[in-house]
Order: structure tokens, then sequence, then C-alpha cells
């Protein structure tokens, strides 16, 4: 298992005290991969993934996957919020990567894997903490579940394959980076006018289908924000909106609609 320990100040992640001692889990290996097989497009707003690339390299990435299933629940839970959530994240991301290689290249979408819509992602294929759990555990379970991190940027990292999903970042989460990882996202996603764009003529928001999906995630508070409005008007500058839309929206003044999910594969 490939962990470092050492003493440190007190990190504080989006004002959660994490405790005095900051664990490092290196997450080399997946960095490599991302960094060698993820295109970067549109100046970070969309990736494509070589898998074709990863599937050469499937060693290392199920070297990887199985240094993240040797660490202990225990030494896990001592870790500061943050890197416990940039563990989870690329715990996440690692296992999707991995199930779409099960498969590839005879596969379109995720959706392909299975014979129920959500076959894919109830499928008990990841190894953590002792337990076989599958990417639904993890992400509903773990990341949204545990009442510790309630982080509604996590939309923006978690990737599902597909390209209407934010993008893969072509680097791993690390704890120390984390913030301003999940912020850059968030602005790459919102400013990318084919799935978020305010039609002034209309005088309607569009955005991705994923506010929808969560919609609550967005309601608990998250910078004292408490709607899917709050929480785009925080991010106006990225939707490009003019100041007076962004205190209508704020003030939920501003109609939201929804825009269909592009499943297809993420592939290079």
């Amino acid at each position: 298992m490939k962990l470092v320990t050492r003493l440190g100040l007190l990190l504080i992640f989006h004002g959660i005290s994490a405790g005095p001692v900051l664990a490092e889990f290196d997450h080399g290996d997946w960095d490599r991969l991302l960094k060698e097989h993820v295109v970067v497009l549109d100046d970070g707003a969309a990736t494509q993934v070589d898998y074709a690339g990863m599937l050469g390299e499937r060693g290392a990435l199920q070297g990887y996957l199985q240094s993240l299933a040797a660490v202990p629940r225990a030494e896990f839970d001592a870790w500061p919020l943050a890197e416990q959530l940039a563990f989870l994240i690329n715990s996440y991301n690692g296992w999707t990567v991995e199930l779409i290689l099960t498969e590839y290249p005879d596969i379109d979408s995720i959706r392909d894997i299975g014979f129920l819509f959500a076959a894919a992602w109830s499928r008990p294929i990841v190894s953590l903490f002792g337990e076989q759990v599958s990417l639904d555990d993890v992400e509903h379970g773990m990341i949204r579940g545990w009442d510790r991190f309630q982080e509604p940027r996590i939309h923006f990292a978690v990737n599902c394959a597909a390209i209407g999903c934010p993008a893969l970042r072509a680097e791993a989460y690390r704890g120390d980076s984390l913030a301003e990882q999940l912020d850059d996202n968030t602005r790459l996603f919102l400013g990318d006018r084919s799935r978020n764009y305010y039609d002034r003529d209309r005088q309607r928001l569009y955005v991705s289908r994923i506010f929808s999906w969560y919609e609550e995630d967005f309601e608990q508070g998250w910078q004292g924000f408490h709607s899917v409005a709050e929480f785009l008007a925080h991010y106006g500058d990225a939707l490009e909106l003019d100041p007076p839309v962004v205190e209508r929206l704020s003030a939920g003044r501003v109609s939201i609609r929804y825009l269909r999910y592009d499943w297809d594969l993420n592939r290079l």
C-alpha cells in the first residue's frame, strides 16, 4: 500500500476541521495513466479517453486498484476529509475505466453493459475496505451517503464514461489540491455551451440534467446555498451571465430547463 503519513498543520477543507495529521495516499500510477491516455478538448471543458491505450496498460490500472483495496477502513477514516474524498473519487473513476475495459472495444455506451439500465453501476466490482461493492455504493452510499462531505461539486468529478458527463480530469485528485480541482471542474463544465447556456431571447437557463437528477445535493447548504439556482448564480461568470440575470437567478426568478444527456462513450 502506497501510503505516506506526516505530521502537519491543521487542514481545513471548506471550513471543516480535518485533524492535525495529514495522510497522503500515492495516486501516482493513476495520475500517469490519466495524463497519458486522456485527451483534453476545448481547453478542458471536455475530454476523450484512449481506451485502447488504457487496455494496453490494464495491468498497471489493476495494480493501482489493488493498492486502493489494500487500505483498511480505520486508516482511511483517520485521514483528512479532503484526502478521503479524493481517494473515493479516484476509486470511482478508476473502476469505471476498468469496467469499460471489460467490454471494450465492443461497446458504444456504459449502458450497454448488463441487461438493465443500472446494471453497470450496480455490479459489485469494486474492492474497497475489505468488501466488494458497486459503483453506486461508492457514489451514492459513500461519497453522497456518508454525512461527512456534503460537497455538490463531486458531480463534476465522478465520471460515468459518457460524453454528457463532466470531463474525466487528466490528472488524479489529491487532497491538498481537491478544492481547487473541484472548482476548476465546475467552471469548465458550466463554461461548456453545448451543455449549459442562457437563452437571452426566452430568458431561460438551459443546463445539464445532472442538476435535475441530483437537485437535493445542491440544496444542503454548501457555501450557504440551498437551491440549484443559487449554486448556478454563484458560478454566473462561468455561465457568462450578466449581473441582472445573476441577481434574478439567485432569487429564483429565472426559468431553468434541463438538456438531453448524451450517453455515448467518451472514447477517443
